[in-house]
C-alpha cells in the first residue's frame, strides 16, 4: 500500500485539499515544505499586527496578557488547521477538530482582545486583524457556503466591536475584509500552485497508465487477428479432413497435414508476437491469405502495388487483410474474392470483395470488424463495409505519413 493518498472532496471534506507527495519524491517533498513555509509566514503576518497593538496601545498589564493569550490561541489554531489541510495523513475527524478549534479560538478571543487599546489616539482595532485571519483562512478550510457565512460574520463582529470600543465600525470592517482578502490571496496562491503540481504528477501517471492500456489493447488486437484467422482456417480444414476420412483418405491426410502446418505456423507467430519480434510483411500476408482461400476452394486474385509503406500503415492493412480473409471463410459461401490495393496521394486503400455473402452475418461473439475499425481510426483511417446482392465489400483507407 502506498504511504500517501489523495483526499477526494466529500461531504465533510474542505473545499481545498492538499495532497502529500510520495515519500521517495524529494522534489515534491521540497515543494510541500515550501507551501507549508508560505502558510506559516502568512499566519505569523496575521498575528503580528494585533500583537503590536497589545504592546503599543494597552497600558494595563492584565489586558496585555489576556490580549496576547487570545492572539496566540488564534495563531496556533489557525496554523494547525492549515497544516491539517496540507497533511492527508491526518484523519478527517482530526482535521475537522482543528478547524473547529480555530473558529472557537477566534470567537473566544473577542472578549480578550477587543478591549485592548480602546480609546487611544490612532488606535488600531486589534480584533479586526484577527477577524481578517478568519476571513483569509476559512475558504481553504470549509466549503464555499459555510466559508462565506463565516467571513461575513467575522466582518460584522469586527464592525460592531469597532463601534463598541470607541473606534470606527467602517474602519474595522475594512480592515477585516480587505486584509482578509489579501491573506486569502497569500494563502491561496501556494495552495493553487501545489494543486497544479499534483495534477501534473497525476496527469503523468495517468498518461503512463493509458500508454500501458493502449499497448495491451494493441497486443490483444494482434492476438485476436492472428488466432482468429489461423483457428478459423484450422477448424475448416479439420472439418474437411473429417468428412474426407472415409471417402478419400489420401486427401484427408493432406488436409490433416495442412492443419498441422497451420497450427505450427500459428504457434511460431504467437511466440513472435509475445516476444515483440513480429515484423509485418504486407506482401507475405496477402500471399498467405490468397493461398489459404485458394486451398479452401475460393478463387482469389490480388491486384495493385502501393510500394513501400510505413510500418504502422502496413500493420493496419495486414490486420485488415487477415480479418477480411477470416470473414470470407467464416461468414460466406464465397466462390471468388478480389483484393485490391491502391495508393492515391497520401492515402492507401485496401478493398476486399467477395460473393456468397447472402444473409450471413458475424455471430454474437464476433467483434473483429469493430475492433479493426477502432484500430484503423486510431491511425487516422476508416473502415466501411457494404453488402449488396450477395456481394460483400470491405473498404479500408489509411493515411500514409512518411517518416
Amino acid at each position: 500500500m502506498p504511504r500517501w493518498r489523495r483526499w477526494e472532496r466529500g461531504e465533510d471534506d474542505p473545499a481545498v485539499v492538499i495532497d502529500a507527495p510520495p515519500a521517495d519524491d524529494a522534489r515534491l517533498r521540497r515543494a510541500r515544505a515550501a507551501v507549508l513555509g508560505s502558510l506559516a509566514v502568512s499566519v505569523a503576518s496575521a498575528a503580528i499586527w494585533p500583537a503590536i497593538v497589545v504592546q503599543r496601545d494597552e497600558p494595563r498589564p492584565l489586558w496585555q496578557v489576556l490580549g496576547g493569550a487570545g492572539i496566540l490561541a488564534v495563531a496556533v489554531t489557525q496554523a494547525a488547521a492549515l497544516y491539517a489541510c496540507a497533511t492527508p495523513g491526518l484523519a478527517a475527524r482530526t482535521r475537522r477538530r482543528f478547524v473547529v478549534a480555530f473558529l472557537v479560538a477566534a470567537a473566544a478571543s473577542v472578549p480578550l482582545v477587543a478591549p485592548v487599546g480602546r480609546g487611544g489616539e490612532g488606535s488600531w482595532e486589534p480584533w479586526a486583524w484577527l477577524g481578517a485571519a478568519v476571513v483569509g483562512s476559512v475558504p481553504l478550510l470549509v466549503r464555499a457556503a459555510p466559508a462565506a457565512v463565516t467571513a461575513a460574520a467575522a466582518t460584522g463582529v469586527s464592525a460592531v466591536l469597532g463601534a463598541a470600543t470607541g473606534g470606527s465600525a467602517l474602519t474595522a470592517a475594512v480592515i477585516t475584509a480587505g486584509i482578509g482578502v489579501s491573506l486569502l490571496a497569500v494563502h491561496g496562491l501556494p495552495v493553487v500552485l501545489w494543486r497544479l503540481v499534483l495534477e501534473a504528477r497525476d496527469g503523468r501517471e495517468a498518461q503512463a497508465r493509458l500508454a500501458i492500456t493502449e499497448e495491451r489493447l494493441r497486443f490483444a488486437s494482434d492476438v485476436h487477428d492472428l488466432l482468429g484467422h489461423h483457428l478459423s482456417v484450422i477448424a475448416l480444414k479439420a472439418e474437411l479432413a473429417e468428412r474426407l476420412a472415409t471417402a478419400d483418405p489420401e486427401r484427408a491426410a493432406r488436409e490433416a497435414g495442412e492443419v498441422r502446418e497451420l497450427a505450427s505456423s500459428a504457434l511460431a507467430e504467437m511466440r513472435e508476437v509475445v516476444h515483440g519480434y513480429r515484423s509485418v510483411d504486407l506482401a507475405a500476408q496477402l500471399d498467405a491469405v490468397a493461398r489459404v482461400l485458394g486451398s479452401s476452394g475460393v478463387r482469389c486474385t490480388v491486384d495493385g502495388d502501393p510500394g513501400p509503406l510505413p510500418g504502422p500503415v502496413a500493420t493496419g492493412l495486414a490486420a485488415a487483410v487477415r480479418e477480411a480473409g477470416t470473414n470470407v471463410l467464416r461468414h460466406s459461401r464465397a466462390r471468388w474474392c478480389r483484393i485490391e490495393l491502391v495508393r492515391t496521394g497520401e492515402e492507401v486503400r485496401l478493398t476486399v470483395i467477395n460473393d456468397g455473402a447472402g444473409d450471413a452475418r458475424p455471430d454474437a461473439h464476433s467483434s473483429g470488424l469493430q475492433g479493426l475499425s477502432e484500430r484503423l481510426a486510431r491511425s487516422g483511417g476508416r473502415l466501411r463495409t457494404t453488402v449488396a446482392d450477395g456481394v460483400f465489400t470491405l473498404d479500408a483507407v489509411l493515411p500514409v505519413r512518411e517518416p
